[in-house]
């Protein structure tokens, strides 16, 4: 795995690991719907991104036509 894809599962699992701790702690209640979901969506997206290497975003920025890199 290289660093990009490292960079992705930490900061996924971090952000569900926040909301998690923060729901256990009753300082967030994930059982009613909330822009929260939004959050763990973008959580577990980054995470899965960093070992799948699929991104949705990635397909929107590409046709819209953002480059892949500088180089």
């Amino acid at each position: 795995m290289t660093v990009n894809s490292w960079v992705r599962v930490i900061a996924g699992f971090f952000i569900m690991l926040s909301l998690t701790l923060a729901h256990i702690n009753g300082q967030v209640d994930m059982s009613h719907v909330s822009w929260l979901w939004f959050t763990a969506f973008v959580g577990a997206n980054l995470f899965q991104s960093g070992f799948t290497k699929f991104c949705p975003l990635d397909i929107v920025l590409k046709k819209v036509g953002v480059k892949e890199s500088c180089a």
